[in-house]
């Protein structure tokens, strides 16, 4: 799994050799799992690098001069910048898998998911904050992303009527009308067969740009109808403010980074505004697979101690919306890719297979 960067990514620089590189990835690793600088004394401990701790320590200057290192105090070891971080999730980290129990967990909880919509992605961003031990959110399903499944228009009196349009997931639009003349439910029946048979399958925005009103006109019905219809269409299609859910705000509370209020306070108010998070997130959801932004890629001094993994979920070849983890820039990686693919996954499949509500 390649976790696409949303950078300019820093090339290795020709002084980044092996042993460097190893290093580095050694210093991420360490961090990520103690929240504590690594000095060179931990590697030599730890890690049969067969050279002398006074070589690390050299060597981990030239990483801190070369910017993919800091010491955040004279006398303490090193952590990784944001450039380490970034280097060390395009080129050296190693794709892991979920384990079994994981795996198994989040089928099952897809097997037993709610049929409606709102259940789904509430049981979603809980089950991904659960296991990530982080916060994770979710843009709903946008509704311009989805396919046209069906349109019923219904007969409710002789000059009045209602049209539900149901897209590819379920999401329904109802939309009511009046017509200056009766119609007979009949011929809305053969109307909504006529729609369905010429339309269903295509994309919402596409119905947009359809002369929806000139198929209502050819199959020989009025003109106040065709309108009606025809507004029903555009308001199903037209475009709205994404829906954003989140669970496990809690889990920011654990981590050592985040014990300055103040901190945490600028990262609750972010993430309790849905449109400063959809910023966050919003051009992750034409991507193709996983990407990660860290720290100041995220373009706000607010958040940038924390990085975002994001997984874009679909129906059918459709990307419809995406799921993301949010936590420190000390955050394991491989472990959080694998388990947001792995949640989009059983995702994508609940989503082409569940009669949504």
């Amino acid at each position: 799994m390649t976790a696409k960067n949303k950078s300019d990514v820093r090339p290795l620089s020709p002084e980044l050799d092996k042993r460097k590189a190893f290093i580095l990835a050694t210093v991420v690793y360490e961090y990520v799992a103690s929240a504590e600088p690594v000095g060179s004394q931990t590697l030599t401990q730890k890690y049969n690098l067969g050279v002398s701790s006074a070589t690390i320590r050299n060597e981990m200057a030239e990483l801190e001069a070369g910017g993919y290192l800091v010491q955040p105090h004279t006398s303490a070891g090193r952590i990784p910048s944001d450039a380490g971080y970034r280097t060390y999730v395009d080129r050296l980290m190693r794709p892991e898998s979920l384990p079994a129990e994981e795996s198994r967990r989040i089928r099952d909880e897809f097997r037993a998911a709610s049929r409606e919509l709102d259940g789904v992605i509430e049981q979603t961003t809980r089950l991904l904050g659960q296991l990530s031990r982080n916060v994770a959110f979710m843009v709903a399903p946008l509704r311009d992303a989805q396919t046209f499944r069906h349109i019923q228009l219904i007969w409710l009196a002789e000059r009045t009527g209602l049209a539900i349009i149901v897209t590819s997931i379920g999401v329904a639009t109802q939309t009511s009308f009046e017509l200056g003349a009766e119609i007979a439910p009949d011929d809305l029946t053969r109307l909504s067969n006529r729609l369905n048979a010429t339309l269903a399958g295509k994309a919402m925005r596409e119905l947009g740009k359809i002369d929806v009103a000139a198929i209502v006109l050819e199959a020989g019905f009025s003109a106040d109808l065709a309108q009606a219809v025809e507004t029903a269409f555009h308001s199903a299609a037209r475009p709205e403010e994404p829906a954003i859910a989140s669970s496990g705000t809690q889990h920011l509370l654990d981590q050592p980074e985040f014990q300055d209020l103040r901190k945490l306070r600028s990262i609750l108010s972010i993430i309790e505004e849905q449109k400063g998070l959809y910023e966050l997130v919003a051009d992750s959801i034409s991507d193709e697979g996983p990407s990660v932004k860290i720290g100041h890629e995220l373009g706000s001094d607010d958040i940038n101690e924390c990085s975002i993994v994001t997984v874009p979920y679909r129906v059918g070849d459709e990307t419809v919306g995406v799921l993301a983890i949010l936590g420190p820039r000390r955050m394991p990686y491989a472990r959080l890719l694998a388990l947001a693919s792995g949640t989009a996954q059983s995702l994508n499949r609940h989503l082409a297979e569940a009669e949504l509500r």
